[in-house]
């Protein structure tokens, strides 16, 4: 039986404001990998997942990214605004500590 995959693009931010988008794939029944744990999230302490988009194909989901990672500033924040007005973390419940 083969295996489901999900691909997840996503827009992180930091404590200081910085947004960093990107995508990743996960198994739809895997366990979660932690937003934070790579070279550029500890560098930069971003962290707080404000917005993300879920896809069955990695094609698309890498397609999204290149086009979202173009968009001016103002452009991310209003697309994660109309999901997350509040800049909440909405990871903040997902993982065990």
């Amino acid at each position: 039986m083969r295996e489901e995959r999900c691909y997840y693009v996503y827009i992180l931010a930091s404590t200081t404001g910085t947004l960093y988008v990107d995508q990743q794939s996960r198994r739809a029944n895997g366990a979660a990998q932690v937003w934070g744990d790579r070279g550029f999230y500890e560098k930069y302490k971003v962290k707080k997942l404000l917005y993300y988009e879920e896809y069955d194909d990695v094609y698309m989901a890498i397609t999204r990214e290149k086009e979202i990672k173009k968009w001016r500033r103002d452009k991310k924040i209003a697309l994660f605004k109309e999901m997350n007005p509040g800049w909440v973390d909405l990871s903040k419940n997902w993982f065990d500590d």
